[in-house]
């Protein structure tokens, strides 16, 4: 193992490394720290604090992975960065472990693609084959389903849900829910359709698409408030696409939604 790791490279005692895994010049390695099989840090990485990260997971250089959070309620409790398996963060990527008051745990899933100069901030739920373009800021507390896309120079207000499925285009300011599937665009976001590239490429079939466009028509139009239209929608679909949709609707949330136009 010793020839996969820099000997400029500081790795402090306690941490814990797997198999095979490599670590290029000036590294530096906290004392809680766990890499997995086959974990790489190109060069200039810093990973701190509790934090795990997955198998394969690759890391470019100068990202700081696992710092305390940018909270100023943050006291130096004790809390965790946990990234899952196959991501690839590239340069200048932050990501925070999560504070005391939002569940002490920030958490990453697999296959997911950081660009650079990315942000995850404290207590975010990153789903799994989630692809954060260039500088865009997730703000703590997010949760992002699998499967989102979020355009480059986008910012994410804190608490906001991104359901499964979601693209959020480029320079965009997101600060409210958005519902799976749904396609969110301009300075302050709007929620203008769905991601029916995204849907056609996971070969979703022509009448679950039809379905959810049917559904969506109904969420913009339909009379009541937004909820009460998608209890209606509940009651009278058959495809588990717009079910979900209902599902992450009427679940709890700390924002409003943004609605379709």
């Amino acid at each position: 193992m010793s020839d996969l790791i820099h000997p400029s490279a500081v790795i402090e005692p306690g941490a814990r490394i797997g198999e095979g895994v490599r670590i290029g010049p000036f590294c530096h390695i906290g004392p809680e720290v766990t890499l997995h099989d086959r974990v790489e840090l190109k060069s200039h990485v810093v990973v701190t604090g509790n934090t795990t990260i997955g198998e394969e997971t690759v890391v470019f250089p100068f990202g700081v992975i696992g710092e305390i959070p940018q909270d100023l309620k943050f006291r130096g409790e004790k809390t965790s960065l946990r990234i899952g398996k196959r991501n690839r963060i590239r340069e200048h990527v932050t990501m925070n472990t999560g504070t005391e008051g939002g569940g002490g745990e920030t958490v990453v899933g697999d296959d997911g693609l950081f660009m650079a100069g990315c942000h995850v901030a404290h207590d975010v739920r990153v789903g799994n084959k989630v692809i954060l373009v260039n500088n865009v800021a997730l703000a703590g507390h997010c949760v992002i389903e699998d499967d989102v896309i979020v355009g480059g120079l986008s910012g994410v207000h804190q608490w906001v849900r991104i359901g499964r499925g979601a693209i959020i285009g480029a320079v965009t300011m997101v600060t409210n829910d958005v519902i799976p599937y749904g396609l969110v665009q301009g300075p302050r976001g709007k929620l203008d359709g769905l991601n029916l590239v995204g849907l056609k490429r996971r070969g979703v079939a022509r009448s679950d698409i039809t379905a959810l466009r049917a559904a969506f028509q109904m969420l913009a139009q339909g009379e009541g408030a937004f909820q009460d239209r998608a209890r209606r929608l509940g009651d009278e679909t058959q495809s588990d696409y717009v079910r979900e949709i209902v599902e992450f609707v009427l679940g709890d949330t700390d924002r409003s939604f943004l609605t379709p136009h």
